[in-house]
């Protein structure tokens, strides 16, 4: 029967796992690597907190797609301060820890990390709809909505928390992993799995919107003699799902490689010397999120730039900015809608 050390501290199973050194750096790495994750932590909690603010008081944002989006910066604030927290239990402070507070380190992470997938998942459905549809927001009432967000916490929580539930190898420490000395190798495969399946997921939706946007381009411009202008809209579009889709592959799938290699015991592939840098790789998603799905939207930049020129500015002045580049997307939308009957119209008489 095996005996359960509950009683003992993090030092016992680092040194089973022999995975002390991948919380004890010194030097120059361990002060490059904890300076650049101080940096990163400060500009996400700034520059999503800019967006949460943003979407709160601008009228004009009170919509489906922007309530998810400020839930994906909350996601990522929580994510900062989840790894600020990590900083000041990590080294050789992560030794003394006990059973309960190493739990507590790495539910912060993944719940982060969790949330932000899973908004990210979310937000994508809801583009998904609102572009086939040919809308600028979907239909989904603010109930819904709320729902969808509490969903993607309490998702992200109980994902988190299933190896303080018993899902761990504190009574049977010869199935304990190497990244989380308490952590089951085969709850690693599980989790990673689950979320490499959710990415794949992410990728295809977006892949879909991919084709479906180019498609209609091209349609759209076999068909026009003169204006660029009408197919500017979906350009865009294809743009700016490209750079999502590019900036979440780089970012997040190391990681969740590196986690599901441990979770298959694999000796030779060298994950705790790959630990550090794929989580600041995986941080680096959350201070790039803010900057895609804001800054390339027209009405976001113009509330941003105004909280950064004026100092946060008056909620008025934000919603008549936010309220103008609405009225300019829907005038162009407006064209792309009465270029398409022109088409069929002419079609039509032919």
């Amino acid at each position: 029967m095996e005996t359960c050390h509950y009683n003992k501290t993090m030092q016992y199973f680092y040194n089973l796992s022999s995975s002390g050194s991948s919380e004890n750096f010194a030097g120059k790495t361990y002060d490059i690597a904890l300076g650049f994750g101080i940096i990163c932590c400060l500009f996400i909690f700034l520059c999503n907190l800019m967006i949460v603010i943003a979407v709160v008081r601008t009228r004009q944002f009170h919509f489906p797609f922007y309530y998810l989006l400020a839930n994906l910066a909350a996601a990522d604030i929580f994510a900062s301060l989840a790894y600020v927290f990590l900083m000041f239990h990590t080294g050789r402070v992560s030794r003394t820890l006990t059973v309960q507070q190493y739990f507590l380190r790495q539910a912060l992470l993944d719940v982060s990390f969790c949330a932000s997938l899973y908004s990210l998942l979310v937000i994508a459905v809801e583009r998904y709809f609102s572009v086939i549809k040919m809308r600028l927001h979907s239909n989904l009432s603010k109930r819904r909505v709320i729902c969808l967000i509490v969903a993607i916490w309490g998702t992200a929580i109980f994902m988190s928390t299933i190896p303080n539930m018993g899902w761990h190898c504190i009574c049977h420490t010869v199935a304990c992993s190497s990244l989380a000395p308490i952590y089951s190798r085969s709850f690693l495969i599980f989790w990673a799995s689950v979320n490499l399946s959710t990415f794949c997921v992410i990728v295809m939706i977006y892949l879909r919107i991919y084709t479906y946007v180019r498609k209609k381009t091209l349609n759209l411009m076999s068909h026009t003699t003169g204006s660029i202008k009408r197919s500017k809209m979906p350009l865009k579009l294809i743009k700016t799902i490209v750079t999502v889709l590019g900036a979440f592959i780089f970012c997040w799938t190391p990681g969740l490689m590196v986690v599901f290699l441990d979770g298959v015991n694999c000796t030779s592939c060298k994950v705790l010397a790959a630990k550090i840098w794929v989580l600041l790789l995986a941080l680096t998603n959350s201070l790039m999120n803010p900057i895609i799905y804001s800054y390339k939207d027209p009405e976001m930049w113009h509330v941003i730039r105004r909280m950064l020129l004026g100092g946060c500015g008056s909620k008025v002045e934000m919603e008549r900015d936010a309220l103008k580049s609405t009225s300019n997307r829907h005038s162009a939308i407006s064209e792309n809608v009465e270029s398409g009957i022109d088409r069929n119209q002419g079609s039509l008489k032919s």
